[in-house]
């Protein structure tokens, strides 16, 4: 399939990317980092037609907008915050495409649902009583961007219970891989310092989006992708 030479090709590129990212060469990132997501979107327009492609097409595209803008992160402040609204948006949009997919005639444990529920919301109590003393005038954006990645992640959890496998474990840890790199993101840019975030933040958001993508791809085709 046409598609799936972009996604090797994401891939590969991937690799190469994150390699540079780890031997410390981040000065490439303007270059390198603004082609990546753009081959997932070739990737899903060359798939199939499916219901919720444009969705997720949109999805991607401002992931791809929030990429841009935050390289320029640390010139001002200002850049941050659209490259936050930016994947704000994302992320909403992603809640609206997974409770969009095909509900499966599975019956959903509702004690599973209600237990992970609990998880997902001690994380974001627990993230947030660690940003929150230094996060100034972005204390609201912050709060509400953190909401949204967590609600996203629990529409995720719903459909790893509901959705059919491995599609539904895709579409989960990738959503799981997303709340991970943009935690870290946060703790490196408010809290602490972690050594290599650059190259850890941007290990788990290209397997995020490729998760996802693959998941959707998977849930909305009856051949394996």
């Amino acid at each position: 399939m046409k598609n799936a030479v972009f996604f090797k090709i994401y891939i590969a590129f991937s690799f190469i990317y994150l390699l540079l990212l780890y031997l410390g060469y981040e000065s490439l990132d303007c270059y390198l980092k603004p082609a990546l997501i753009p081959l997932l979107i070739v990737g899903v327009y060359f798939s199939k037609k499916f219901p919720t492609q444009n969705i997720l097409l949109t999805a991607l595209v401002f992931s791809w907008i929030g990429d841009v803008i935050l390289l320029f992160a640390d010139i001002a402040e200002i850049y941050f915050i659209l490259g936050l609204v930016s994947f704000l948006i994302s992320h909403i949009i992603y809640c609206v495409l997974f409770n969009r997919q095909i509900k499966e005639k599975i019956r959903k444990n509702t004690i599973i649902f209600i237990f992970g529920s609990l998880i997902i919301a001690c994380y974001l109590i627990g993230m947030l009583s660690v940003l929150l003393p230094a996060l100034g005038d972005l204390k609201i954006p912050v709060i509400v961007y953190a909401s949204v990645i967590s609600v996203m992640l629990l529409f995720a959890y719903n459909g790893l219970l509901i959705w059919k496998k491995p599609a539904n474990q895709y579409v989960f840890f990738g959503a799981l891989f997303f709340v991970i790199s943009d935690s870290i993101l946060a703790i490196n840019k408010f809290h602490m310092p972690i050594q290599k975030s650059s190259f850890i933040i941007m290990l788990t958001y290209l397997v995020a989006q490729y998760l996802i993508v693959k998941g959707i791809l998977k849930l909305n085709s009856k051949k394996e992708v």
